[in-house]
């Protein structure tokens, strides 16, 4: 199952709305067959380790990170393609909350006569796919909030420019290129885009292709022309959460331009409301990659499943500006789950909440 779940990871961040799935097949002590999610949602887990195995599948013990299938979609239910290929056993690791699964794909299985085992490794397929199930309980997306600061937990001031502004060695910087790779999106505000221009794109070669949906908190719409964020939307779609008070003018020339504009209904977004938004389009995963007002906006609104906490050498002592406004980081009483090297900074991972 740990197998399995290694292979479903592959997935995460390119399945939505689909949870991410890993699925072996076991054969006589031997694996013959082997699959994961794939972009999109499609081909599930299941039916390529099924299509890897091929005859090899009769009498097999299928591994399936999450509840097979059992309704039918764009493709068969999962659980009917394993009957159909002659699994003689099949072993999950959690059950799926869709009401249109829900047991139903478990009781499918059992009533064909094949051996079910269930809940092996759980707590880890729970946090794998954490997204897709926090989407379908919580009706919101599972959020990680990525930081970079200095030893001391500061940040370069506003205005910083050239080497002033990178705290972070390179291979930090890469890593959160990757951590971008892995979420559906990438959320941030409009008074980054106005200091730093940034593009927020995933620049690891090989992975270009994997970059994250921009949402951008922007209640004006104050966006410049020229930034690169609409200078880049051939590399990744762009939504713009704005106010009820934008001009219809301004939102009419972005959609124009391809833009996805999102209308909250109040003048300012709340956190709880682009949760939700963002969850009914499908989003399972978000990575808050911004400054200290919209990370504490949604501190503070108990939306932060995770911290990714990059921490650079140096020291920025009173140079350096807080990573948080009106948030005290210290009352979460938080230990890492795990430290990482990331060239010579450190990569400190919290979990929050379940």
């Amino acid at each position: 199952m740990r197998a399995a779940l290694h292979l479903a990871r592959r997935g995460i961040g390119h399945t939505g709305p689909n949870p991410a799935v890993g699925c072996i097949l076991v054969k006589d002590g031997i694996v013959v067959g082997r699959g994961w999610t794939q972009p999109g949602g499609r081909p599930h887990g299941e039916t390529m380790a099924l299509a890897q195995a091929g005859d090899a599948a009769r009498g097999a013990t299928a591994y399936v990170t999450l509840e097979p299938c059992a309704h039918h979609g764009q493709t068969p239910p999962c659980a009917n393609a394993l009957i159909d290929a002659g699994v003689a056993r099949v072993v999950i690791a959690i059950t799926d909350p869709d009401e249109r699964v829900g047991g139903k794909g478990l009781q499918i299985l059992k009533d064909a006569g094949i051996e079910v085992t269930e809940n092996v490794l759980r707590d880890q397929a729970w946090r794998a796919n954490l997204g897709f199930f926090k989407r379908i309980t919580a009706h919101r997306p599972a959020f990680t909030l990525k930081l970079a600061t200095s030893q001391d937990g500061r940040i370069p001031p506003r205005g910083a420019v050239g080497e002033a502004k990178w705290i972070t060695s390179p291979a930090a910087r890469d890593r959160g290129h990757l951590l971008r790779a892995q979420h559906d999106a990438v959320l941030f505000g409009v008074g980054t885009v106005l200091d730093d221009d940034p593009a927020y794109t995933c620049r690891l070669r090989g992975l270009e292709q994997q970059s994250p949906i921009r949402v951008l908190l922007d209640s004006k719409l104050s966006l410049p022309d020229d930034c690169k964020l609409l200078h880049s939307l051939n590399d990744a779609p762009l939504w713009i959460v704005t106010g009820e008070e934008a001009d219809p003018g301004r939102i009419q020339t972005l959609e124009n331009q391809g833009v996805i504009v999102i209308k909250a209904p109040d003048a300012r977004p709340d956190p709880i409301w682009i949760a939700a938004e963002l969850a009914q389009r499908g989003v399972n995963r978000v990575l808050i990659e911004a400054g200290p007002t919209v990370v504490s906006s949604f501190l503070q609104a108990g939306l932060v499943d995770e911290i990714d906490w990059f921490r650079a050498e140096k020291v920025l002592g009173e140079q350096g500006a807080p990573a948080f406004h009106g948030f005290d980081v210290e009352k979460l009483a938080l230990a890492p789950q795990a430290v990482l090297q990331a060239g010579p900074d450190k990569l400190e991972i919290y979990a929050l909440g379940d």
